[in-house]
C-alpha cells in the first residue's frame, strides 16, 4: 500500500542539519534541543521527532517508506554513537548523542511539573501496564492522556482515541520502521509532540535494565546490551556495514 507522508502543512523550528547518508541530522545539543521542544509544546505545536541510530539509517536506504517518514520529521536526532563517528569521519561533526530514551524522561520531568497531557502507545501490556504503576510513582502529576499496547491489527481505533485523548505528548514504542510509520501517516490527528521510543518502555517500566552510567559515559551501551542479549549479534552486524558505508562517502568526498 502506497503512503501518502503530509509534508507542508506543519511549521518547523529551524536547526542546521549535517547529511549522514542521506539522513539529515539536527546539529544541536541535548540542552537546546529540549529547549526548542518545552517552547514548541507551549505553543501547541505539531513537532514529529526521529531518533536514529545507524541500524535505522541503514534501513532507511533499502526502504523508501521509511526515508520517506524520516524526511517528513519536524526532527531527527542521533540516536547512537554510530552516528556521531560517522558525522566526523564526514568531517561535519555533530556535539553530542540526543537519545530517545533521556529525551523522554527529561520530557517526562517537564509535562510532571506543567501538567501536561501524555499519551504512551506500544510494547506488551504487561509492560504498559507496569509502565503506568512507575508513571503514577515518579511523575505524580503527570495526566495520562490514554495508552495502547503495541499488539494491534487496526490502527483506526487507537487514531481515534489519540485524537479524543488530546495529548501534548505522544510516545510511540512500536520499533522502527512501525513507530515512525504511524506517526508520519497520523500525526495530524494531535497539535503533540510525537516520538518514537523503540524499547524505552521496558527500560522504564523496569522490564529491561539500561546499561550503567560506565558503559554509557564511554559509549559502549552497544556492547553491554549484546552481552545481556546476544541475539542482538546480527542487529549489531549493521554497526560495522554502516561505518564503512561513510568510510566510502568519506573518501568519495575528498
Amino acid at each position: 500500500m502506497q503512503r501518502k507522508f503530509l509534508k507542508g502543512r506543519f511549521t518547523m523550528a529551524k536547526f542546521q542539519t549535517v547529511n549522514v547518508l542521506g539522513v539529515d541530522f539536527i546539529n544541536t545539543t541535548n540542552h537546546d534541543f529540549l529547549t526548542q521542544l518545552k517552547a514548541d509544546s507551549q505553543a501547541n505545536k505539531n513537532r514529529f521527532v526521529v531518533t536514529a541510530n545507524p541500524e535505522i539509517v541503514l534501513a532507511a536506504k533499502q526502504n523508501p517508506q521509511l526515508a520517506a517518514a524520516i524526511k517528513s520529521s519536524d526532527y531527527t536526532t542521533a540516536d547512537g554513537i554510530g552516528i556521531i563517528k560517522g558525522a566526523k569521519l564526514l568531517k561535519t561533526p555533530l556535539p553530542e548523542r540526543i537519545t530517545g530514551y533521556d529525551t523522554m524522561c527529561a520530557l517526562l520531568d517537564w509535562a510532571n511539573a506543567n501538567q501536561k497531557r501524555v499519551y504512551f502507545l506500544g510494547a506488551k501490556p504487561s509492560v504498559l501496564a507496569d509502565l503506568k504503576k512507575k508513571l503514577a510513582q515518579n511523575y505524580p502529576d503527570l495526566v495520562i492522556a490514554g495508552s495502547h499496547d503495541g499488539y494491534f491489527q487496526d490502527e483506526g481505533p487507537i487514531v481515534n482515541d489519540i485524537k479524543q485523548a488530546k495529548p501534548d505528548f505522544v510516545f510511540v514504542a512500536l520499533g522502527f520502521p512501525k513507530q515512525e510509520l504511524f506517526i508520519a501517516n497520523h500525526r495530524q490527528v494531535a497539535a503533540a509532540i510525537w516520538m518514537g521510543v523503540g524499547g524505552s518502555f521496558d527500560v522504564l517500566a523496569g522490564h529491561v535494565k539500561r546499561a550503567p552510567a560506565f558503559w554509557v559515559n564511554h559509549h559502549i551501551e552497544w556492547l553491554y546490551r549484546l552481552l545481556k542479549e546476544p541475539s542482538r549479534f546480527v542487529r549489531m552486524l549493521a554497526l560495522p556495514k554502516y561505518l564503512l558505508l561513510v568510510y566510502r562517502y568519506a573518501l568519495i568526498k575528498k
